[in-house]
């Protein structure tokens, strides 16, 4: 079987009050998980501008980058009109300080989207590598802000 391979991008959306910081995550798969915003790159899109975008859509926030967190990477399968493919993912996550919009106006994929406190959510993490992008992405924060978080 061959192997296709898909280009995601995604972020991590943070913000800080005093010394409590809080992440965005959506809920997806029935509210069964909460997950870090990604998608797949579009022609022509670099990855940071692919991160913006899906952040914005799937969560209703808009933010800055700040840094590159890192990428995660899977192999997944799909039925697609009776026949399967395989895919390999890979996901770069970028780092971004919120600067306006609401989490109401996510789109219609997510089921929901919510703030959590950074530690909250980490807990909250359905998949591993996602839950390893948000404690780097909490260590970034802590480098970045020069305090604790």
């Amino acid at each position: 079987m061959k192997t296709e391979r898909r280009i995601s991008a995604g972020g991590v959306i943070f913000r800080s009050y005093g010394t409590a910081t809080e992440v965005a995550l959506i809920s997806v798969k029935g509210g069964k998980v909460w997950a870090l915003p990604k998608g797949l790159t579009e022609e022509g899109e670099n990855l940071a501008r692919t991160a913006h975008r899906e952040v914005k859509e799937e969560t209703g926030l808009d933010g800055k980058i700040l840094a590159k967190i890192g990428h995660i990477n899977y192999f997944f399968m799909m039925k697609d009109e009776g026949t399967t493919r395989r895919f390999f993912k890979i996901v770069y996550f970028f780092l971004m300080e919120y600067t306006g919009g609401s989490v109401e106006d996510h789109d219609e994929e997510v089921e929901e989207c919510r703030w959590f406190d950074i530690d909250e959510a980490i807990g909250l993490m359905k998949y591993d590598d996602e839950k390893e992008i948000l404690k780097k992405g909490k260590r970034l924060i802590k480098e970045l802000k020069g305090t604790a978080v």
